[in-house]
């Protein structure tokens, strides 16, 4: 979520710059988890082709167990430069990919918006320990390192796009936006240069929200229905204006849900590089 190489978004770009089983039973593993997912994007399928108008109560929503949603950005070696706080948000790749075998091994199962969606607002049942990953910012190894190794395990995630770095380097291609989208994965809109929610104003929306949003469905040819908060910040005020431009569901970070529209205030916490898989799983059941 932090890292722009264009003049006015340095800072930005500062803050962002278990034992394991035998072979047999990783593929094992990786064999059930993409049948299961395999599954479970039929049903959401048919829930998309039969969408409801019908919007449940807050307090209907806001009763249903949350579902564990996590937050990735960049997935790469840590760097001599990269400081103590931007290490939050860099996960070496072997500790991501040993996430991810945490996961499968715990039978974990990745879902996708839709199915989040209607089950907090439906209540339409999801698969045994669901889980959906998250990845913010269009960083490059998200498509090059993420993407790859969640194939192994049959796993689809969801990917928050910043319009204004496609195709800069070390971030994503539109063509590659494409194929995670044809793979399955679901893109989102992340807005246009991370600009806080809480400052917009005006042509803001235009700038922020609608131009992205219609590059975004140009690139993927699909609706763009969901979206993620830059910093996690939002306010009152920006929830009726994502309704407006079409969105039904955004998602913040870690901070309490909003009681009156918690379908535009999901949470999710930030994997964080320092975590080891047991940490992950640990802050996972205490956050969840």
């Amino acid at each position: 979520m932090f890292k722009i190489s264009i003049p006015g978004l340095l800072l930005v770009a500062a803050l962002c710059n278990s034992s394991c089983q035998s072979t047999t039973d990783a593929k094992t593993s990786a064999t059930t988890n993409a049948k299961d997912t395999s599954s479970n994007l039929k049903t959401e399928t048919e829930l998309i082709q039969s969408p409801t108008d019908k919007i449940a109560s807050a307090a209907t929503i806001l009763a249903r167990p949350q579902v564990p949603i996590l937050c990735y950005h960049q997935i790469r070696d840590w760097k001599a430069k990269d400081s103590k706080a931007a290490k939050d948000y860099i996960v070496p790749i072997d500790q991501f990919k040993a996430h991810l075998k945490m996961l499968a091994d715990s039978g974990y199962h990745t879902i996708l918006p839709d199915q989040l969606y209607n089950y907090l607002n439906n209540g339409a049942k999801l698969p045994s320990k669901p889980i959906m990953l998250t990845f913010d910012d269009t960083d490059l190894d998200q498509f090059t390192v993420a993407a790859p190794e969640m194939k192994k395990y049959g796993f689809k995630g969801v990917f928050f796009i910043m319009t204004v770095s496609l195709g800069r380097p070390n971030y994503m291609s539109k063509a590659q936006v494409k194929e995670l989208s044809d793979d399955g994965h679901v893109i989102g809109s992340h807005t246009w240069d991370h600009h806080n929610v809480k400052k917009y104003q005006g042509e803001d929306w235009v700038t922020q929200i609608e131009k992205p949003t219609k590059t975004l469905k140009e690139i993927t040819g699909k609706d763009i229905k969901y979206f993620a908060y830059p910093f996690g910040l939002w306010n009152p005020q920006a929830i009726p204006e994502l309704k407006k431009r079409g969105f039904i569901g955004a998602f913040i970070l870690a901070e309490k849900r909003d009681e009156n529209d918690p379908l535009f205030t999901i949470r999710r916490i930030i994997a964080s590089g320092y975590w080891s898989p047991k940490t992950l799983h640990t802050s996972i059941i205490r956050s969840f």
